[in-house]
């Protein structure tokens, strides 16, 4: 009786019926000027170690500031981690292959001051939480 009061049908089974009960499709999170320009990147270069610019067909820019991580993350690190996504990405970051994070700003003038906020956030024995790397000249995980 349960799944009558909550409108299942037996006769119908298939009338709503939610078939996609899990993730969803990662395409809908990318930043607007991923999104814009899909399949449209002419190049990209290492503008210094850790930080590359992509440039679009469209002449669209995404900085991208690649960052170590820890090994093991506790959920009070990965809210930091949304917390600058959010300050200065618009809330976008992604985790590259190798599990390094990387924040991406859609203007040039944002990536020294999410520099700035990322060095000066350091564990309480003196590391930094977000060392720069990943590509280029830099540290990877």
């Amino acid at each position: 009786m349960a799944f009558i009061s909550s409108g299942y049908n037996p006769d119908k089974p298939m009338t709503d019926r939610i078939t996609d009960i899990g993730p969803q499709k990662y395409d809908l999170f990318y930043p607007p000027v991923i999104a814009k320009n899909k399949g449209k990147w002419l190049y990209h270069e290492i503008i210094k170690p850790g930080v590359l610019v992509h440039v679009a067909e469209s002449g669209d820019e995404v900085y991208t500031g690649a960052r170590g991580r820890a090994r093991v993350m506790c959920v009070t690190h990965i809210r930091e981690v949304c917390e600058i996504a959010d300050e200065h990405c618009g809330g976008h970051l992604r985790f590259t292959t190798r599990n390094n994070i990387e924040f991406m700003v859609d203007d040039k003038s944002k990536v020294d001051r999410l520099i700035k906020d990322l060095e000066s956030r350091k564990f309480d024995g003196g590391s930094f939480k977000f060392p720069i790397g990943g590509t280029g000249a830099g540290v990877t995980n």
